[in-house]
């Protein structure tokens, strides 16, 4: 996570009283997971967009270490739950934050690449040109230049880039972030109600097991 969102998210969880201790998340490991512990109830809890299968809401920015840290993971988990669950991402804007300009420009990368259908093909790849080979991605000519070498038509790409829609996501994706009540990135929500985080969870490499938990706990309440 960049520094200054690792201090903001720091400071609000401890506010909020969540920051989980040592002792916490290794109980975590031995135990169901807890509300108000490793996941919390929205207080406003939010519309999911299907029916058929339980949703789950990622919060990530391209810039975090530990929204990269959990990419692979997540994807596994998404896999393995194919057939009951939608994985929605949403890239987060910190409204007002000194990086906001940075997460917007990310936010219009991943919807772009959305719009195009290459999020699965392409998502760890960017995170990995921006940590590992410090890439500068916040541009659109920075952008296109990044997808060309992953093999991406220029046209298309720019075409989606500017489109009225991928602006229309952006703008959509700044106000779930207040509407999800986040305030640690990566979040996951399941089905508009539940929240998780690795402070939450006891880690990262512990969210997919509070996430089996929280699906597991919707489709018993649903069935």
């Amino acid at each position: 996570m960049n520094s200054k969102l690792l201090r903001s998210a720091a400071l609000l969880a401890l506010a909020a009283g969540i920051a989980a201790s040592p002792v916490q998340a290794g109980a975590a490991a031995h135990q169901h997971p807890v509300e108000g512990a490793q996941f919390v109830k929205l207080d406003h809890p939010q519309p999911v967009r299907e029916s058929a299968r339980t949703e789950a809401v990622e919060f990530f920015w391209y810039d975090c270490s530990h929204s990269q840290q959990l990419e692979q993971p997540l994807q596994g988990w998404a896999e393995r739950h194919r057939a009951d669950v939608a994985l929605r991402r949403v890239p987060a804007i910190w409204q007002g934050s000194p990086d906001e300009d940075t997460q917007r420009a990310h936010a219009r990368l991943f919807y772009a690449l959305d719009r195009l259908g290459l999020v699965d093909r392409l998502q760890a790849s960017a995170f990995r040109s921006i940590h590992t080979d410090r890439a500068d991605l916040t541009t659109e000519t920075a952008a296109t230049d990044w997808a060309v070498r992953h093999g991406v038509d220029a046209q298309r790409f720019r075409q989606a880039y500017r489109s009225a829609e991928v602006s229309r996501s952006v703008d959509e994706a700044a106000s779930e972030f207040v509407r999800y009540g986040v305030n640690e990135l990566p979040t996951v929500v399941v089905q508009g109600e539940y929240r998780t985080s690795p402070t939450r969870a006891g880690g990262v490499e512990a969210m997919p097991e509070v996430l089996d938990y929280l699906v597991q706990q919707e489709q018993l309440r649903t069935h």
